[in-house]
């Protein structure tokens, strides 16, 4: 096998339409885009949401109203795994694991998450979260430690 005797597969490859080059190609004269009119016009592009000239969707809907979004809680979600740097017998918080330099974090939070994954975890840690999935802590009561909400 050598590169000059390489072809793609049957059918793989077809030849571009091309637009205008007569009446027996069948897209000949108007080339497929009909008589007059906006969109028969070279450099016609249609902008997002247009209509027509008719008040778009977007802007008939009302745009008001109440959103729970922004009351919504945002907790820092920390792995199990990332748990594993601190020494057996800690109490593990936010603080602590911002000061170890563990996760970066935004500064605006309600918390943080204890959440399971992120690696293996055997230590005797008392963590001290807002909220727990029930892996992370069952998995923080199989290896001796204690999982406090607060």
């Amino acid at each position: 096998m050598k590169l000059n005797n390489l072809t793609p597969n049957p059918g793989a490859t077809k030849k571009a339409t091309r637009r205008g080059r007569g009446a027996g190609s069948g897209l000949g004269k108007t080339a497929g885009r009909g008589h007059k009119g906006q969109k028969s016009r070279s450099g016609y592009a249609s902008r997002w949401g247009f209509e027509g000239g008719q008040t778009p969707l977007f802007r008939r809907l009302p745009k008001r109203g109440f959103n729970n979004n922004s009351f919504a809680k945002a907790y820092v979600e920390i792995p199990l795994g990332k748990l594993q740097a601190f020494e057996d017998g800690t109490v593990v918080t936010l603080d602590s694991i911002q000061e170890a330099n563990i996760l970066k974090f935004p500064k605006k939070n309600d918390g943080m998450k204890v959440i399971g994954g992120g690696g293996e975890f055997n230590r005797k840690l008392t963590v001290q979260a807002a909220k727990f999935t029930a892996s992370a802590k069952e998995a923080i009561e199989n290896a001796g430690g204690k999982a406090e909400e607060v």
